[in-house]
């Protein structure tokens, strides 16, 4: 997998996110927000942490290369079996309360975007872990 946006992306793909996380409750705290438009700043705010997780994932790192790529799509794979798990405990929990009546969780995106991006973070680190005691002869 190939990336897309500039180096720059990936820490301001974070701020995003960080923006995203804390902007509601500031908002709730200046008494913006009500009952009638919990639903728009609950969805804005997935839509932020969507579009910053996409930043983090296209962007190049500092030493990109073959490396990094396959790194991308092993994390990209591992994401989803780990959001599929997830979601799948979610149906059976669901099945297992008897609650028929919940709906179906509509943030699977946002986490599988999450956890790709964990994956991913973890995977560069390792490998960057790796590469400095290969360096060193251990």
């Amino acid at each position: 997998m190939k990336p897309l946006l500039p180096v720059f992306c990936r820490p301001m793909g974070y701020v995003v996110i960080l923006l995203a996380a804390f902007l509601p409750l500031v908002m709730m705290l200046l008494g913006r927000v009500t009952d009638a438009n919990l639903v728009f700043y609950r969805e804005c705010s997935k839509l932020l942490v969507m579009l910053g997780a996409l930043m983090i994932i296209f962007a190049y790192t500092r030493d990109e290369g073959k490396e990094t790529e396959r790194l991308r799509c092993r994390a990209t794979r591992n994401a989803i079996f780990i959001t599929v798990a997830i979601v799948f405990g979610d149906m059976l929990l669901r099945v297992a309360q008897g609650d028929a009546t919940a709906p179906v969780d509509s943030s699977s995106f946002v986490v599988y975007l999450l956890v790709h991006v964990l994956c991913l973070e973890f995977s560069i680190k390792k490998e960057a872990v790796s590469r400095a005691f290969k360096r060193n002869g251990r």
